[in-house]
């Protein structure tokens, strides 16, 4: 099986649909994440409300869902372990945007823009806690590994974020560090979704091991995707202007890339980063960095976890439709232009 991965600005166009499966799953899980929040402390239902109207395209909850009905369990099965992940994503986006000074997400106020700090993160934390509690709500034997997956993903995913933060503090930083914080920033959660879904579904070890493997896979390519948007990104379809990360000084993977090989972009880069660099200077480096040939080199890394992400679903038997709709929404998520 081959496939290719839409590198932004090369002239394919990103998929404007949303597949079916992410759409029916937003139909399952969102009543289902609307009843969950009614549980939380009355003072919180309206900051978590605001931060959830925002919308979202559910990507985790709908891989839960698949992968339950690829393993051959039903939708309904998985949707408690949907709506988890979903709770567990969203509160480390009320967090995260704390932590970047975020005051906007998709065009709205942010939790802690709107309503403080101290609102955004105690609503964050109670979603954390409240997605145990739906797994925990009947305490099976396979709700109960799901919740361990979750556990584990969550602890992942905070080791990811601290290592992203602590990057900030160092002049330089390797792909192979790069790619371990975006395998626990943003592939654990995915991995996590993919695999909760099918302990629900009643997939045997194998199954849900090849299903999170290829969620784990899928997180690292679509955050070297953004990764690329950050630094590549059309700002009409960003929202944010060219080398919006350089801009920010992140060290994202193409910086990684290019600090890795040393020489004049290296110290090109060190030098922006030690310092307030404008508008002007950011673009220029854009354009070395895209002729020493980095952008290409992340774009090939994706497509690289791209690939071995749907090999991990011919490791084992899965239903067809299910399987294909894997398919599509890996295309989906790594082939976008914002």
């Amino acid at each position: 099986m081959t496939t290719s991965l839409a590198q932004p600005g090369t002239g394919r166009t990103p998929p404007t649909q949303v597949p079916d499966a992410l759409a029916r799953a937003s139909s399952l899980v969102v009543p289902a994440l609307d009843a969950a929040v009614e549980r939380l402390d009355p003072s919180l239902h309206e900051p978590v409300r605001h931060h959830l109207a925002g919308g979202g395209k559910h990507v985790r909850a709908g891989l839960a869902l698949i992968a339950a009905a690829a393993v051959g369990g039903t939708e309904g099965a998985a949707v408690p372990g949907a709506v988890a992940v979903e709770l567990v994503h969203n509160y480390s986006l009320l967090h995260d945007d704390i932590i970047d000074g975020d005051r906007e997400r998709r065009h709205r106020p942010t939790v802690w823009a709107q309503f403080g700090e101290g609102v955004a993160i105690v609503a964050g934390d109670a979603l954390a806690a409240l997605a145990i509690q739906v797994l925990l709500d009947a305490p099976t034997p396979a709700r109960m590994e799901a919740a361990r997956r979750l556990a584990d993903a969550n602890q992942a995913m905070i080791s990811g974020q601290s290592a992203d933060m602590a990057f900030e503090a160092r002049d330089r930083v390797t792909v192979e560090e790069c790619l371990a914080m975006e395998r626990g920033k943003t592939g654990a959660l995915l991995s996590a979704a993919c695999a909760i879904g099918a302990v629900l579904g009643g997939a045997d070890g194998a199954a849900a091991e090849a299903l999170g493997e290829y969620g784990e896979h899928l997180g690292i390519a679509f955050q070297a995707v953004d990764d690329l948007l950050g630094v590549w990104g059309d700002p009409t379809s960003t929202g944010k202007p060219v080398g919006a990360d350089l801009l920010a000084r992140k060290k994202t993977l193409p910086v990684a890339l290019a600090l890795g090989r040393g020489g004049a972009l290296a110290d090109e880069l060190v030098s922006i980063f030690s310092r307030a660099p404008d508008q002007t200077e950011i673009e220029r480096t854009t354009r070395l960095l895209e002729r020493a040939g980095v952008r290409d080199a992340v774009a090939a890394i994706a497509d690289e976890h791209l690939l071995q992400g749907l090999g991990a679903l011919d490791r084992v038997v899965l239903a067809d439709k299910p399987k294909e709709e894997l398919l599509e929404v890996a295309r989906y998520v790594t082939a976008r232009d914002r």
